[in-house]
């Protein structure tokens, strides 16, 4: 099978190639890890590295599965090449006991190059990139971007000059048709970006066993099996597990906390099999942290703006991918403006953003977006035609006492212009734009 190319990941990892540092990929199951490892590979065949020179072992395999930290060790070193720098590539690496220790033996005893991938936040927990005494560099990888969805389908983007003069974009397909932009969007926000699904035809009921496997993958493997780590409660009940996903999944870009979630699952009767009481806060947390460390969820923190600092109350939850959402909740239509808010704020981290929601007094932005020396206030809108949704997404903004850029990204939206310094930009556009 062809392997399609992740330009912005492989370019990452090509920046760091020969480095004195551990590369390590991260992400949730099959978003792209394993290819990316491959794509590596072929890249250092084409500057001349010899096969004798690479090694692969992917820890999903039985092959591998009696092996522990020494184990791996063993077999790494029986392998290298006397004499010549070696590459280690070692997927899903968390799978292996001790793993750290023959990585970092590794650093010690050879001339070699090391890339791991793992589907879970605990390969990188404090106290294993304490031992890895902070030699490593973090690939976060994520679903694909729309703009990767229509590649990985077959559609390539081309100009063309509407009637108007103005010059717009749209697809065309394999089969040489032209397709609107919008249309391959609602499928992208249907069907979401997981790779794999370039070979299910955008067909709902594969679709759907697709993301059955991921889903179960990372909630029975990543979670329900993934044993008790130090100071951490067991995630156990998979019930409880499932009714918070399903909240979670339902509740993108609503305030959230562990407590609240709590009190919804016991006043709607969302939990039965006989539980008498609503489970305590710190069981939640606990669950909604495994959630979390397994990149299904990513929480954003609120921050005020005025005061500069981060807020301990409600923050946001967001899904890895938006076809996940669409196989945990079924394709119900409507939440347009939810959904477009979840895959920016998922362009946002693509694009190398820390991201935080804004407090402005009693108003919320957002998104703050920043990275190094740059800062965007952003807000997200499915639709910026009717006078009162445009005073409603502006007011935020006009209300932050600072000139940092401030955007409002509206899926519709009939007049483009800047409003008192507010950029106003059509979703798409962004979403295609490469920066």
């Amino acid at each position: 099978m062809e392997l399609k190319n992740r330009a912005q990941y492989l370019n990452k990892l090509i920046s760091v190639q020969d480095m004195d540092v551990i590369k390590v990929v991260t992400g949730i199951r099959r978003c792209g890890k394993s290819s990316l490892l491959k794509l590596m590979m072929a890249h250092l065949r084409q500057q001349g590295v010899t096969e004798d020179q690479l090694l692969s072992m992917n820890f999903e395999s039985m092959r591998f599965a009696d092996l522990d930290g020494k184990g791996l060790y063993q077999y790494v070193m029986e392998r290298a090449p006397q004499g010549k720098r070696f590459y280690l590539f070692l997927d899903e690496v968390q799978k292996i006991t001790d793993w750290q220790n023959a990585v970092n033996s590794f650093r010690v005893d050879l001339d070699c190059d090391i890339y791991v991938t793992g589907s879970n936040a605990y390969l990188l927990s404090s106290e294993l990139s304490t031992y890895l005494s902070g030699r490593y560099v973090e690939i976060k990888m994520l679903p694909l971007s729309f703009r990767e969805f229509l590649d990985f389908h077959g559609y390539s983007l081309e100009a063309y000059k509407a009637p108007n003069g103005t010059v717009k974009q749209r697809a065309k397909g394999k089969d040489g048709e032209a397709y609107a932009l919008r249309d391959l969007f609602e499928a992208y926000a249907q069907f979401g970006g997981m790779p794999g699904l370039a070979g299910a035809e955008l067909e709902q009921e594969r679709a759907n066993m697709l993301l059955d496997g991921i889903y179960s993958a990372v909630v029975v493997r990543d979670i329900l099996e993934r044993g008790k780590h130090k100071e951490q409660r067991a995630v156990t009940d998979a019930l409880l597990l499932r009714k918070i996903i399903l909240f979670l999944a339902d509740n993108i870009g609503n305030n959230t906390s562990a407590a609240s979630i709590g009190r919804t699952l016991v006043n709607e009767g969302l939990l039965d099999n006989g539980r008498k009481s609503k489970p305590a806060v710190q069981t939640i947390s606990a669950y909604i942290n495994a959630l979390l460390e397994s990149y299904i969820f990513y929480e954003v923190k609120r921050f005020d703006i005025k005061g500069k600092d981060y807020l301990r109350t409600l923050g946001k939850y967001y899904i890895v991918d938006p076809g996940l959402r669409t196989y945990l909740l079924g394709n119900r239509g409507g939440d347009v403006g939810h959904i477009l808010e979840n895959i920016v704020y998922l362009e946002l981290l693509r694009r190398g953003y820390e991201v935080a929601i804004g407090k402005v007094g009693d108003k919320e932005i957002d998104f703050i977006a920043t990275k190094m020396n740059e800062k965007k206030y952003i807000q997200v809108t499915d639709n910026m035609n009717a006078p009162e949704t445009r005073v409603r997404e502006l007011a935020p903004l006009q209300a932050i006492p600072d000139n940092y850029e401030k955007i409002v990204i509206a899926m519709d939206c009939d007049l483009i212009q800047d409003v008192d310094g507010i950029q106003i930009i059509k979703a798409l556009d962004f979403l295609l734009s490469e920066t």
